[in-house]
């Protein structure tokens, strides 16, 4: 069995700095123009080349995004961009499109291409396709069964092979979703994704055609079927189609696989990746010492029900949206799907700290006398709210967000290290 690596996402430098204090082995980033995560990437060429250094400082890795589905219009830029952070020497690109992996590979052919699972490989046959075309590893298709990535793993050895372990899943094939363009003009495949599969729906049949006075009734009335109507957009209504193999559904749960990490080394995985750009630091630090944790576990031999046990408790202190394994074992239809777009919310992210003096970057209301946990690089601890002072040595009984970037100085039984995550329980 190779080494694993944990794997974190990057929205910004700040976070690829919190991913690797909390023990990630690597990190991917990406430019906003080339990655599906667009909205939320906000990442400079000069801060792509610092995050690489920085990695490379600690002798660990960063991976680039190129993974988005371009346009001709796109290839330009992107040859140039990609020519830059190249010069950068990132550990390597990850890419779904053929014709981009066509481009890394004329542009930069020492860097090593990481296939996105945005490319939907669900195969040996694929596997093996991707091998010849000289990637150097491939992120399977969230798709997969445990045994079908055991078989691809014992049929191409050779492959380094990575999954997603944790964090939202999209309910679209491989996340290949057309609706938030059908819908919104956004394009999902060029990083843009409204999520419309979050959103509010109502479902009407032909026989509620009489039930409300803002449906285009001749529409129901002329299909025998069944529709959904967006909560901001009364009178659209979107037919749901079945076929012989069912229906699709909306607002997937997400993904939690710390208690089956060693079938999936055992399986043959190498990379253990964790969605979520455009999560907090405190997602960040949470799932990133966690994993880390269970691995950490794992190599002294050493991962009891009690700590499966522990571990997952500690991930449910995050916004969640129920939990489930996916497809891993072969039984996302026995409900996949959230109740309603709501978290599941039972602690409060209210801080973190900016220095080694308890100075803290206030994220939620906090008050003298608050219970809370402080989550460190290395431990976890329980302490009070003993004082709050403003920046300016004032007194205060709480303190909330307010203004961008409000600070305040707390009091508690000791000072904890900068980056360290400060949250109570509601």
């Amino acid at each position: 069995m190779k080494k694993p690596e944990l794997i974190l996402p990057g929205g910004d430098l700040e976070r690829v700095k919190i991913a690797f204090q909390y023990g990630a082995d690597a990190v991917y980033v990406g430019l906003n123009e080339y990655s599906l995560r667009k909205a939320e990437v906000r990442f400079e060429l000069s801060e792509v080349k610092e995050a690489i250094d920085h990695a490379h400082s600690l002798n660990k890795r960063l991976f680039v995004t190129f993974n988005i589905f371009a346009h001709n219009e796109h290839l330009k830029r992107l040859e140039s961009d990609m020519k830059k952070v190249a010069s950068f020497y990132p550990d390597a690109f990850i890419i779904a499109d053929p014709g981009i992996v066509a481009l890394a590979q004329k542009i930069a052919p020492n860097i090593p291409i990481h296939l996105s699972t945005q490319a939907n490989t669900l195969n040996i046959e694929s596997v093996k396709f991707w091998k010849k075309q000289g990637i150097k590893r491939i992120v399977l298709a969230r798709e997969l069964t445990l045994d079908e990535i055991k078989n691809i793993h014992t049929a191409v050895p050779e492959m380094e092979l990575e999954i997603f372990v944790h964090g939202a899943m999209c309910i679209s094939y491989s996340g290949r979703c057309l609706l938030s363009r059908y819908m919104t003009g956004r394009e999902a495949n060029l990083g843009d994704c409204a999520q419309p599969c979050r959103w509010n729906y109502r479902v009407y049949s032909s026989s509620d055609r009489e039930k409300s006075s803002d449906v285009n009734s001749s529409h129901i009335r002329s299909h025998n079927n069944f529709f959904l109507e967006e909560r901001m957009r009364p009178g659209e209504l979107y037919p749901i189609e079945e076929n012989e193999n069912g229906t699709s559904v909306m607002g997937s749960k997400d993904l939690r696989l710390i208690r089956y990490l060693p079938e999936i080394l055992e399986a043959g995985v190498t990379g253990l990746k964790i969605e979520g750009r455009n999560k907090s630091e405190y997602y960040l630090a949470s799932t990133a010492s966690t994993y880390r944790r269970a691995l950490d576990l794992l190599k002294s031999s050493r991962y009891t029900e009690k700590d499966k046990k522990i571990l997952e408790a500690e991930l449910e202190k995050l916004n969640f949206r129920d939990y489930t394994t996916g497809f891993l074992f072969d039984d996302a239809k026995l409900g996949e799907v959230t109740e309603n777009r709501r978290y599941k919310k039972t602690w409060e992210y209210i801080g973190i700290f900016t220095d080694n003096k308890n100075e803290i970057l206030v994220k939620n209301k906090i008050m003298t006398d608050d219970k809370v946990e402080v989550l460190s690089p290395h431990n976890i601890y329980q302490d009070i709210i003993i004082d709050i002072y403003d920046l300016t040595n004032n007194k205060m009984e709480e303190i909330n967000p307010g203004a961008k970037e409000q600070k305040a100085i707390i009091k508690l039984s000791k000072n904890y290290p900068v980056n360290s995550i400060l949250r109570k329980k509601l």
